[in-house]
């Protein structure tokens, strides 16, 4: 579901009350726990994280128009989505990320190519989810992408 929010703020502002608490800690998570240099935005509909045309001026070859994503956030009708380009990108991080997420949580992870569903706001893996958002530079991800790229 896609919003018409024009900013993250106001993204954020206009969920319903029974994501709002979750989403927003996500969020925070997001923003104290990401390296330097990304920058908030809405993309897509939804608000996250890019790297913006002053770090990496090709943009996203979809549409170079656009910031390079990196990580969103979305409320979704039936979970709330995290995808996270890195880890689609990374073999390593997502085999980082699987094995510690089945360490940490409960239930057993729902997971498309960059897209992590968490269906139990009870079960969200904060803590993971902060140590995620730390493992890559924006330079390591502008790396990543240009290899996938070119392969």
């Amino acid at each position: 579901m896609q919003s018409k929010a024009k900013t993250p703020d106001e993204y954020y502002q206009s969920l319903p009350e029974d994501r709002k608490k979750a989403m927003t800690q996500l969020r925070e998570i997001l923003r104290e726990n990401l390296p330097s240099g990304f920058e908030e935005t809405m993309t897509y509909g939804m608000p996250g994280f890019v790297v913006p045309h002053s770090l990496y001026p090709d943009g996203y070859h979809v549409n170079p128009k656009d910031p390079l994503p990196f990580i969103s956030l979305a409320s979704q009708k039936n979970f709330i989505a995290l995808y996270h380009m890195g880890i689609y990108s990374s073999p390593e991080l997502l085999t980082w990320f699987q094995t510690e997420y089945k360490n940490q949580v409960p239930t057993k992870l729902d997971m498309g190519k960059s897209c992590i569903r968490l269906k139990s706001q009870k079960n969200i893996p904060y803590e993971l989810i902060a140590e995620l958002a730390s493992k890559m530079t924006v330079e390591e991800w502008v790396q990543l992408y240009e290899k996938g790229l070119k392969s």
